[in-house]
């Protein structure tokens, strides 16, 4: 089993060393604790809510639903939906703060007539036994919401080259609305979470979990892990979607994003034991109050649909997220096209459990001056 897809770990020695000198990454982050590298236990929190990050933001402008994969090449990956939905893109840098002005290549484009025609969105990238793999959701140009998971597979080590298969529809229980699919290990099984309307339900998706025999199927049972049933999670929609995992003192935290996609959207939290069946759901527990949301202080709207890398220090977690820079939106808020990637220190509070703090302000530009 290759630890390349597995939950977000500290990178080898030679890594860290490669990625702190190429971004003088061990002084450009204050406060990290150096034990969180060796046991597992929480990093140093931010000196306070949103403190953080010593990242450019936005980090990449028009790009919604971001995935960072840090691969053993010591290469950040990066990939997102493009606010046309109708192609994949592909990032890469040493650093995080290079992803900005990283070269940005097209590898796939959505199918003229037919499926994977309309709707692509929030793909990811993840390495799985020696091959490369995009999930990503998108619907036939004839019914474009009839929307579906589809899987591209590349076995060229570097996935700039090579040829991207389409590998077509990673099948589930139900010919329902379905997208937003992520993979992880854990205890030697590939689990795949993702967001689906599950029939006779009232609700839009609910998020779900099951074992995969391999990158392409589900083994089942799929189980419902969380349905929008909290007053913030059902704003405009009923929504929980764009899960993603990560592993750290000694529990799993899956999180998720909730209501409709504009100011309203926010991030939730699931925490299941590591030791605990991932398949029981009554084995997770869930926040009663998002984590993550909206702020008007530093003028971040709509946080969500995260994902987790590690700093280039190796020790320090980040956490990859979309917002607007504004409150209002004229018409649909899915035709809006400025929702821009951030990234920002993730801090753990004394228990364990993380702190995702304010989606952090812009970062000033040179010559700019604030208000007094």
């Amino acid at each position: 089993m290759s630890r390349d897809n597995a939950l977000p770990q500290p990178p080898d020695r030679r890594l860290l060393l490669k990625g702190a000198l190429a971004a003088g990454a061990l002084t450009a982050l204050p406060g990290v604790g150096a034990a969180h590298a060796a046991t597992g236990g929480p990093a140093a929190s931010p000196a306070g809510p949103g403190a953080a990050a010593p990242y450019v933001n936005p980090l990449v402008r028009n790009r919604a639903d971001p995935h960072i994969h840090r691969h053993r090449d010591g290469f950040y990956y990066f990939t997102a939906t493009a606010p046309e939905y109708d192609r994949i893109v592909l990032r890469r840098s040493r650093t995080l703060r290079g992803l900005s002005t990283a070269s940005e290549s097209v590898i796939w484009r959505k199918h003229a007539t037919g499926v994977m025609g309309a709707h692509i969105w929030a793909p990811e990238i993840h390495h799985i036994d020696g091959k490369w793999y995009i999930y990503f959701a998108s619907a036939p140009a004839e019914d474009i919401w009839a929307i579906r998971i589809w899987v591209l597979e590349n076995a060229h080590r570097d996935p700039f080259k090579g040829t991207w298969v389409e590998r077509g529809q990673l099948k589930t229980a139900w010919e329902t609305f379905s997208l937003d699919a992520t993979t992880f290990t854990h205890r030697g099984h590939r689990y795949l979470a993702w967001a689906q309307h599950e029939p006779g339900m009232d609700n839009n998706t609910a998020l779900w979990l099951s074992r995969m025999a391999d990158p392409l199927t589900l083994t089942g049972p799929q189980v419902r892990l969380s349905t929008p049933e909290l007053p913030w999670e059902v704003i405009g929609f009923k929504v929980n979607e764009g899960p993603s995992v990560i592993r750290r003192n000694g529990r799993l935290f899956l999180s998720y994003s909730a209501s409709a996609t504009d100011f309203h959207y926010c991030m939730g939290l699931l925490t299941v034991d590591e030791d605990a069946d991932l398949m029981n759901p009554a084995n997770w527990s869930k926040s009663r109050t998002p984590v993550f949301t909206s702020n008007d202080t530093t003028k971040q709207y709509g946080p969500g649909h995260n994902s987790f890398t590690v700093a280039e220090d190796g020790r320090t977690d980040v956490l990859v997220y979309h917002a607007r820079q504004y409150k209002d939106i004229v018409g649909d808020p899915l035709n809006d096209p400025n929702r821009h990637t951030r990234v920002q220190r993730l801090g753990w509070k004394p228990d364990g459990t993380p702190d995702f703090g304010v989606p952090v302000a812009d970062t000033p530009t040179p010559g700019s001056r604030k208000e007094s």
